[in-house]
């Protein structure tokens, strides 16, 4: 075990200087498989957060993701109902495992693990981990952290994503009870480091009222997540009374994104990048014009709202269609004082996956979204398609400031995770 903060960056600092040595001097580059440790994997990235002075800057992850579904025979366990605890086990394979017993894996979930740039996204099962004092998602997200600079992190499940489109709302609520216990009792006490936003079971508006009821204020609680894959209008009646009772808890509620082939649109499309490029925008798309147009924010001006997971080009498009159509059919959208902009902009959302290649766009939607107040780094490590700190530092058109505001400051402000702002280094000295 580690002591010390300085400790573990002494060891990672020497452990990457010798495989820096080892593949530029006699050894041939090592390809990159399922078994490579995370911190191996990230070596590159952790130098350059030790060549950018990021050590030293407060950087808060709003979304990475453990593979819950690698620890579902656990997770099972927690099924409050004997019938369907019973059924769960019943999946069970000889070894012990449970393949994700009575979800839905939504196809385009398998995509994310092929063809990318990390070969063991799907649930990091190959990596080896000899520290058994605590969950192993524990270990797996410390490295990830401490390879990037990373002083605290939300993570997100992965399969259940997509768990909003079950055929069964009941099962929904059983996962989602059984999840939410297991991860706040078996995972989050292994470093206060780790938190997360809570699975709501949106189907089912009294049982999301019910978890955050439960919930709310609990170690390691930071919020609430609708997963944006359901068709479920976020402005009905029945989900008043769970709005209600988040902004009374002073939490933030985030709607996360995430792929799916099922969508009538997506069936169109035959190649997952293109999936990937519109499932992830359109969903959050959906759920944002339902919230602005329905004046969500003028009845809970309280509640900080983030949109996870969808990058950032869809912002200025929003703003301008939805103003664009506001100020032409306005009484349709009585409950609103102001353009649908000025709402959005009053919004938070991650920065992953940024889209940077053109320098020209990314400034104009940094500027039209109020990035410096607005804007949350995350890495949505491990997936393929992750974006380090450096990803945020490395913005020329951002004023040093801002970068410390996205990387970290915004995201404190909304989730209070650091006391008086300061890094684990910086707390640790």
């Amino acid at each position: 075990m580690l002591t010390s903060y300085t400790e573990f960056e002494t060891q990672l600092v020497d452990k990457n200087m010798a495989n820096e040595t080892r593949n530029t001097t006699t050894d041939p580059l090592q390809e990159m498989d399922r078994q490579t440790p995370t911190d191996e994997m990230l070596a590159h990235a952790a130098r350059q957060s030790r060549d950018k002075g990021l050590d030293d800057v407060l950087v808060i992850d709003v979304d990475a993701h453990h593979f819950e579904t690698s620890s579902w025979a656990q997770v099972v366990e927690y099924i409050e109902d004997p019938v369907w605890r019973h059924i769960a086990k019943s999946f069970e394979r000889p070894d012990g495992s449970n393949p994700g017993a009575l979800t839905n894996y939504q196809p385009g979930y398998n995509y994310q693990n092929v063809a990318g740039r990390i070969p063991h996204s799907g649930g990091l099962r190959g990596e080896v981990i000899d520290d058994k004092t605590v969950h192993r998602d524990v270990v797996l997200a410390r490295r990830s952290m401490d390879a990037l600079s990373i002083d605290y992190q939300v993570i997100f499940p992965t399969p259940m994503l997509g768990l909003g489109l079950h055929p069964s709302g009941e099962q929904e609520v059983a996962l989602a009870f059984a999840y939410n216990r297991w991860l706040t009792q078996e995972v989050l006490p292994g470093d206060d480091r780790l938190t997360t936003l809570i699975y709501l079971p949106f189907n089912d508006p009294e049982a999301s009222l019910r978890t955050v009821e439960e919930f709310a204020g609990k170690p390691g609680v930071a919020g609430f997540n609708v997963t944006s894959v359901r068709y479920k209008p976020v402005h009905h009646n029945q989900y008043m009374k769970v709005y209600a009772a988040i902004e009374e808890s002073g939490l933030p509620l985030g709607f996360h994104a995430g792929p799916t082939w099922d969508d009538q649109w997506m069936r169109q499309i035959d190649r997952f990048i293109g999936v990937h490029a519109l499932s992830f925008v359109l969903c959050n798309m959906v759920h944002l014009t339902n919230w602005v147009l329905h004046g969500l924010p003028e009845r809970f001006p309280k509640m900080p709202v983030v949109w996870i997971e969808s990058g950032l080009a869809w912002i200025p498009f929003m703003m301008q269609r939805l103003d664009n159509e506001y100020l032409m059919r306005s009484s349709e959208a009585p409950l609103l004082k102001k353009l649908p902009s000025d709402y959005i902009r009053d919004m938070f959302f991650t920065s992953q996956p940024i889209e940077a290649h053109n320098p020209k766009l990314l400034e104009s939607t940094l500027v039209a979204m109020n990035a410096g107040t607005q804007l949350l780094y995350a890495s949505d490590w491990p997936h393929w398609d992750f974006d380090s700190p450096s990803s945020i530092w490395d913005i020329p058109c951002l004023t040093e400031q801002e970068k410390r505001n996205i990387l970290g400051g915004n995201a404190n402000r909304i989730f209070k995770l650091a006391p008086e702002g300061a890094t684990r280094k910086q707390a640790a000295e």
